[in-house]
């Protein structure tokens, strides 16, 4: 089975409609003028000679415009933006001149150390920026059939397999990411090479003999460039003094415990921080840094695919339910610890002190996306739409122009959202998923369409036969979706529909009428500490011959729930979630005049409403505490969108 591809899939409207129009009319033009305020694009001004200058950001901010181009590659094919076509061309004529004649771009060795290349990988990134200028490269040339972008991230990677085809171990990146790049690149080109390159890149990592030396090493020789280019800055400012730097205010933080240090610097040392302590196929934990592992994940998922590995499939199996059971919180977010923005032991999930970085959250839905097209099981696909909706949508302000890095569950008033970070890897992420998310609601072959998110849509199944399939979805409010099909003449497959593991229960309707349909479950697993059953996500098959204006629609059971936390988990054990359909909802402390940190419920007082004046509209729920005092729960990816405020999404119950 195939996904469709960009050509194919449409979001038409609903909510993920106005969210796309938010992200091509805002957020996308919003992170630009930010990329440049901050002087990221100097920097490949400075590296083509084009401006004298100093160069600003940390070392992989290279990999902050990739993820822009990224993102407005996708937005550009649905949303024609004359503004923005201009923004992406002169920015890939500049990286064509910023690119060495070998195909070396990084802007950091390019215009501070001269000559030097593929030094401290462990640390630096290279790779990841490299393969994140394939990715936009990929994107682009998908959107646009142009191929002077494409040309640039050929030459790179061409540069990758002339250097690294028959590397040692030592010689593979500390940010995971390069892998995913090349093997989409490779599906771009069908360049065997860059499969290979890929392939070996995985196979190698957690093979580096003495690994703690070198990382020791490694880490101390960069900071030591680090200080390098400080003593540079000092003395350019000496000489420039009507230069004006731009302070970048660091990622929002909520508690910092000082065990975080010492782990840290443990997890770096051991090589479980970038997954370097065991080779791939011996993994059998989430560990490390969350967005590295999700990403190597999502690679070794891509290859299965490609490979047809049983055993590494069994594998990736048992570490996704490992993940999702023992290590997640119940909005889908992941990686509990500070400072390594990791993966804690089992059941270490304090809501006050998550990290759960809006990337992490992305990462974990990349790969569960890639989970589903290798073994076609419906959990995958309820995490990908839960994380969407939770951990990732949290991320960004209603507005699209102010973000979160971490997602703390609990919040007491010390965090806010800000308009920039010194680390802004998570705002143009998020823009790209947005941007293409008609790829994710289905997949068809010429038997069977499986329908795997429900967003309002039009997809082109089969050009030839002219058969198009429209989805008119009122989620994550409203509990209806409508599914109607166009063809040009009669055609029989079976039409395979998601149940959500959220939904109680689901009536379907065919032209009007209420029929049976068949349901099969395909993956089980213990009992998420977070209380998620996404292991009752199952399909509803119908197979018939379709006409066109055939008509299904779905009645989702979408009650609200209270999501009972176990209670091995620290400060919120015992105490429950309030969601609905998709939604986790939260106390904000603009809204509710008691204690939210310790609020006792009443169950049965809760109902859902819409709220026209609240956040530009909205759904919330209403209550009462067993006091009798109101109570008003907001989704919780909308939470900081009033300035400060306390928040928790846990309460307890009568």
């Amino acid at each position: 089975m195939r996904e469709p591809t960009i050509h194919e899939a449409k979001i038409t409207g609903g909510f993920w409609g106005e969210k796309q129009r938010l992200n091509a009319d805002h957020a996308i033009f919003y992170q630009w003028q930010k990329l440049e305020a901050t002087r990221c694009i100097d920097n490949f001004r400075i590296a083509a000679g084009m401006l004298s200058g100093f160069r600003e950001g940390f070392f992989f901010a290279d990999s902050d415009a990739y993820k822009w181009l990224d993102a407005a590659s996708r937005i550009m094919f649905h949303f024609s933006n004359p503004d923005l076509k201009i923004l992406v061309d002169d920015f890939i004529d500049l990286l064509a001149k910023a690119q060495q004649s070998d195909g070396y771009l990084y802007t950091y060795n390019q215009i501070h150390f001269p000559g030097q290349r593929w030094v401290d990988l462990q640390v630096e990134h290279e790779f990841y920026c490299l393969g994140h200028l394939i990715e936009a490269a990929v994107s682009h040339f998908e959107t646009t059939a142009e191929t002077k972008l494409l040309a640039v991230a050929q030459k790179a990677a061409d540069l990758l397999v002339k250097d690294f085809s028959d590397s040692i171990p030592d010689f593979t990146d500390g940010h995971e990411e390069i892998e995913i790049a090349l093997i989409k690149l490779w599906k771009a080109t069908d360049n065997i090479e860059y499969l290979a390159l890929a392939k070996a890149f995985v196979e190698r990592r957690g093979t580096i003999k003495l690994f703690p030396f070198k990382m020791l090493s490694q880490v101390l020789d960069s900071g030591r460039r680090m200080k390098l280019v400080d003593k540079k800055r000092e003395l350019w400012l000496i000489e420039h003094p009507d230069h004006n730097t731009f302070k970048l205010p660091e990622r929002n933080k909520n508690i910092v415990p000082l065990w975080a240090g010492p782990r840290f610097a443990i997890s770096a040392l051991t090589g479980k921080y970038n997954q370097q302590h065991k080779p791939a196929s011996e993994q059998k934990k989430a560990e490390g840094h969350s967005v590295r592992f999700c990403y190597l994940k999502t690679a070794e998922a891509m290859l299965a695919q490609i490979q047809g590995q049983e055993n590494r499939i069994k594998q990736l199996r048992e570490i996704w339910t490992q993940m999702v059971t023992r290590r997640m919180y119940v909005t889908g977010g992941i990686g509990s610890l500070p400072l390594s923005e990791g993966f804690g032991r089992d059941y270490e999930l304090d809501p006050e002190v998550a990290y759960a970085e809006t990337c992490a959250a992305l990462g974990s839905m990349f790969w569960s996306h890639e989970m589903a097209n290798l073994t076609g099981d419906a959990p995958f696909e309820d995490l990908f739409e839960w994380q969407l909706y939770n951990a990732a949508s949290v991320g960004i302000a209603r507005d699209g122009c102010s973000y979160f890095y971490n997602n703390p569950l609990t919040s007491h008033g010390k965090i806010n959202r800000a308009e920039w970070y010194d680390i802004p890897c998570c705002p143009s992420n998020l823009s790209r998923v947005w941007a293409s998310l008609g790829k994710n609601v289905c997949s068809f072959d010429h038997t069977e369409i499986r329908i795997n998110q429900y967003f309002s849509s039009e997809i082109i199944i089969d050009s030839r036969q002219q058969v198009v399939m429209n989805i008119d979805s009122k989620l994550p409010w409203g509990n209806q979706v409508k599914l109607r099909f166009l063809m040009k003449q009669p055609v029989t497959f079976d039409l395979v529909m998601r149940l959500p593991a959220w939904a109680e229960g689901c009536k379907v309707f065919l032209n009007g009428n209420e029929i049976k349909v068949k349901e099969s479950t395909s993956l089980s697993g213990e009992q998420a500490a977070n209380g998620l059953n996404l292991f009752d996500a199952r399909w509803m098959r119908l197979s018939r011959s379709f006409y066109t204006d055939d008509e299904i629609e779905l009645i989702f059971g979408m009650p609200i729930r209270l999501i009972k936390q176990d209670r091995r988990l620290p400060k919120c054990g015992g105490k429950f979630v309030v969601a609905r359909g998709p939604i986790v909802y939260c106390l904000e402390s603009v809204d509710n005049s008691v204690d939210i940190m310790n609020v006792k419920v009443n169950q049965e007082s809760l109902m859902p409403f819409f709220d026209p004046d609240l956040l530009d509209g909205t759904w919330v729920i209403k209550g009462i505490d067993v006091q009798g005092s109101p109570l008003v729960f907001i989704p919780y990816m909308l939470w900081a969108n009033r300035g400060k405020s306390s928040m928790t999404v846990f309460v307890s119950s009568i």
